[in-house]
């Protein structure tokens, strides 16, 4: 009993039971199997009809909502009231299995979204006043409330960090590979994760206020209702409602034949044309969020579809956060470029930070061999290391951590310093036995797809742009990488702004590709907005119409042919119901249909237009 209960109570498994009952009963009822004292196919009526005629009075007499329910509901009481039970029962049951092959499609879309709501932190560590610490559900932090934030930990609302320095992994909001250094004054976000230092944190936006809230909201807006062209079927279906009653009217008072009438009504259902455009955005969105692509609305796809030209921005787009030696400067007469390269290496072979990694695999892969082990090694936070290697005092840092041990930085090192930090690469200083020895510049490294992503476009006949703000030279380089012919460098906000107007003036429609705050005007600006960082910065997600999760540019012409593959799919779809329709009602008039073959033919359509609907779902661009 338990187990008939609980059959019962879950809501796909019940509808799946009811079909495979239906189609028993359809079975008994076609092939006049056994002497039953009632036509089997009742068992189809009652229990996919019922629910369909329920749904439409409902809709009807509370909403004045004339949709395709309403016209399923009258062909089937019109077929019960005139003998043609089986027809009733196969238009309820193929109707019911259309219904359950749409919410699977649309089920199996928003799983991978749904997923992404996972990520919301669960619990959280107060401090209170006297000192105590109590670890509380996420949801129950107060703004105001002190937070203790341990190694390991996920932040669970956004604040202000009041005590301690660590470094952060803030991938999971902003897409940066390279933890964040942070101290006292500094602020971090819910759902990012604190790596090396415990630290106390002052509450500032907590419940929805919170990033990953923030969000979680633009996730559950991933709806395909939002498209332009769903409301356009809705209201074809509105007229077509009316047009169907008054064409079963005028047949049957022409003919007299009412069972010509009750065809029209079965066949003019426009299920299929309603169907065809929520089934394919909603198995476009799914696919999308296979390969790390949150679409927002469903008309964004229809318009990645006119896309012709992709804008770049540069630093967390065609570059990534993963940091490589860029140059070694020797500032000791006596220390060269490979030995100061050696000695810090050494002494960052067991640091955890990336920057501290990056300068070991430099020296690994100049010198093939492993650095040596140091001695007396000692990490911290948001400043650098150090340690003893070959009796030498080693420290490897920035500048803070140089003033904290009383080295003094010459003018020339610093202008040095300057030059690189002037070509987006970050510096490390390194002094020796309490004296500067010199810098390691590290620059971000452009993504291994940039190059093929941008191939790739061109073979789609969209062109590609780089926009930065950086200057010539640095934007030339990462653009010959990339393989992009034209730049605009030394870009301000509002210069993107005005290159995206420019292209568009011209009929070129732009989908612009960017990660920060600065990019979120031309995110606005451009037809067709694409934010990096999937939660990245909440300014420029806001701003554009689909988020790349996986900061993965290589997704970009899939997203581009998943788009003209979804519009395709819809056209046919919509073209294919037209014609199955308008085929059936001009058969039905002519009586070459009765009800029952009126029902197969048009319900047949509108399964073939989910099941292509559906193929979407597995669609891969070569």
């Amino acid at each position: 009993m338990e187990k008939i209960k609980e059959l019962f109570e879950d809501g796909d498994k019940r509808t799946v039971l009811f079909l495979v009952l239906s189609c028993l009963s359809l079975a008994v009822s076609f092939f006049e199997i056994g002497s039953l004292p009632l036509d089997a196919a009742w068992v189809a009526i009652l229990l996919c009809g019922v629910p369909i005629i329920k749904g439409a009075v409902i809709g009807l007499v509370t909403e004045f909502d004339i949709k395709a329910d309403v016209l399923v509901a009258l062909a089937l009481t019109a077929a019960v009231i005139i003998g043609e039970t089986f027809a009733a029962g196969e238009v309820a049951f193929i109707m019911a299995l259309g219904a359950m092959l749409e919410e699977r499609t649309v089920a199996k879309a928003r799983a991978g979204i749904e997923k992404l709501v996972q990520l919301s932190p669960r619990t959280a560590r107060i401090i209170s006043p006297d000192g105590d610490e109590r670890v509380v559900p996420a949801e129950e932090v107060q703004v105001g409330d002190l937070l203790r934030v341990l190694p390991g930990e996920t932040v669970a609302v956004d604040g202000v960090i009041v005590s301690g320095q660590t470094s952060i992994d803030q991938s999971v909001m902003t897409g940066e590979s390279l933890p964040v250094d942070k101290g006292v004054g500094d602020e971090v976000s819910s759902g990012t994760v604190n790596q090396f230092g415990a630290f106390d944190m002052k509450a500032v936006k907590v419940g929805g206020d919170s990033s990953l809230q923030r969000m979680i909201r633009l996730v559950e807006s991933a709806d395909a209702g939002k498209a332009k062209i769903v409301g356009l079927a809705d209201r074809w279906a509105t007229w077509i409602v009316v047009i169907a009653l008054v064409s079963a009217a005028g047949t049957w008072f022409v003919t007299g034949e009412i069972i010509r009438a009750v065809t029209i009504l079965v066949v003019f259902c426009p299920c299929a044309l309603v169907l065809a455009t929520p089934t394919a955005i909603m198995a476009g969105i799914g696919n999308a969020t296979k390969f790390g692509i949150l679409i927002r609305e469903g008309d964004a796809l229809e318009r990645l579809a006119k896309v012709t030209k992709v804008a770049f921005d540069k630093t967390g787009t065609l570059t990534y956060g993963k940091p490589e030696v860029a140059a070694v400067e020797s500032f000791a007469p006596a220390v060269s470029q490979d030995k100061l390269l050696e000695l810090t290496a050494a002494a960052e072979s067991r640091s955890e930070h990336p920057l501290g990694r990056a300068v070991v695999a430099g020296f690994c892969a100049n010198f093939k061999t492993r650095p040596k082990e140091p001695k007396d090694f000692l990490m911290t936070a948001g400043r650098g290391v150090r340690a003893v290697v070959d009796g030498i005092a080693v420290l490897a840092g920035n500048a803070e951590m140089m003033a904290e041990n009383s080295v003094s930085l010459s003018d020339e090192l610093k202008n040095a310093a300057s030059l690189h930090r002037g070509e987006g690469r970050t510096v490390i200083y390194v002094a020796l036995d309490g004296k500067e020895a010199g810098l390691i510049a590290l620059a971000d490294a452009l993504r291994g797809e940039s190059a093929e992503t941008v191939r790739k476009l061109r073979d789609l006949k969209v062109d590609s742009v780089l926009l930065t703000g950086d200057h010539q030279e640095a934007a030339g380089h990462i653009a010959r990488g990339a393989g992009i012919p034209k730049v605009h460098f030394d870009c301000l906000p509002e210069d993107k702004m005005y290159y995206i107007d420019k292209y568009q003036k011209q009929k070129k429609m732009v989908c612009m590709i960017g990660d920060g705050i600065n990019d979120a005007p031309a995110l606005k600006c451009a037809y067709v907005g694409v934010a990096m960082g999937g939660i990245g910065s909440d300014i420029a997600v806001e701003a554009a119409d689909v988020a790349l999760v996986g900061d993965e540019i290589k997704a970009v012409p899939h997203l581009l042919k998943l788009a003209r593959k979804t519009m395709s799919t819809i056209n046919i779809n919509i073209t294919l119901s037209l014609v199955l329709n308008f085929a059936a009602i001009f058969m039905a008039m002519g009586g070459l249909l009765n009800p029952v073959m009126g029902a197969l033919v048009h319900n047949l359509g509108s399964v073939a237009v989910i099941i292509n609907s559906a193929l979407l779902l597995n669609f891969k661009s070569a």
